[in-house]
């Protein structure tokens, strides 16, 4: 692998990571606002007291991590593609490589 192609890789990788963490901080708060117009009130957490109800719990807990790893996968995607499209500009013919 030439110096180039490692640094190419490494930049997807810290580009997908940024990607993905931005879209999951911004779908557990996008949920949290619906859960709260939903329900009147703000999702429950893990240190909360124990006045939510265990279903109410397991709810949040299933939705939020369900979305959550879905918008990550679909981040993952997508900075995927869009590496492999910038990489492949670099090396068109007639481009300085």
């Amino acid at each position: 692998m030439s110096d180039q192609e490692e640094n190419e890789s490494t930049l997807a990788k810290i580009t997908g990571l940024v990607v993905a963490g931005a879209v999951a901080w911004a779908a557990q708060k996008a949920l949290g606002a619906i859960w709260k117009k939903a329900s009147g009130h703000e999702p429950p957490k893990p240190e909360d007291p124990g006045d939510s109800r265990l279903g109410e719990v397991i709810a949040a807990a299933a939705i939020t991590s369900g979305v959550v790893a879905l918008a990550r996968v679909l981040a993952a995607r997508g900075t995927a593609r869009f590496s492999k499209r910038v990489n492949d500009g670099r090396h068109l013919p007639g481009k300085n490589a």
